[in-house]
């Protein structure tokens, strides 16, 4: 799994960050991180701690917060998730069909008026 920084990806200035080269097995573990770290244990997570995540020109930390902001960064390396409990559940919700079946498909993991998407995919398309 790698996660990187993709920037103007259209006509409107929006960036991405993404996660993407995986397969079935490797979106069964992150989701199963993502739900004990931010879920049960409410704890932020930096995504390059996991050791089969390869950070390649970003870092993101994903923190809950009182309001669903998505990616924010001050400097295009260090990006910050901050959502909700609840945005984060949803989050797991989006990310379990990839934990069912392989695919080629995507997925945005929120849909906040932001500069900065999240996306999903295990071929890196959208």
């Amino acid at each position: 799994m790698k996660l990187d920084y993709i920037e103007n990806i259209n006509a409107y200035g929006d960036n991405i960050v993404r996660l993407y080269d995986f397969d079935k097995a490797q979106a069964i573990k992150f989701l199963k991180i993502l739900n004990q770290t931010i879920i049960i244990e409410r704890k932020q997570l930096e995504l390059s701690t996991i050791k089969f995540i390869e950070s390649r020109n970003c870092f993101l930390t994903l923190k809950i917060t009182e309001e669903d902001n998505g990616i924010i960064t001050t400097d295009n390396i260090n990006f910050y998730c901050e959502m909700t409990s609840q945005g984060y559940k949803d989050m797991i919700e989006l990310i379990q069909p990839f934990c069912e079946k392989e695919t080629k498909g995507y997925q945005w993991l929120y849909d906040i008026d932001s500069l900065t998407d999240f996306l999903f995919s295990p071929a890196g398309t959208w």
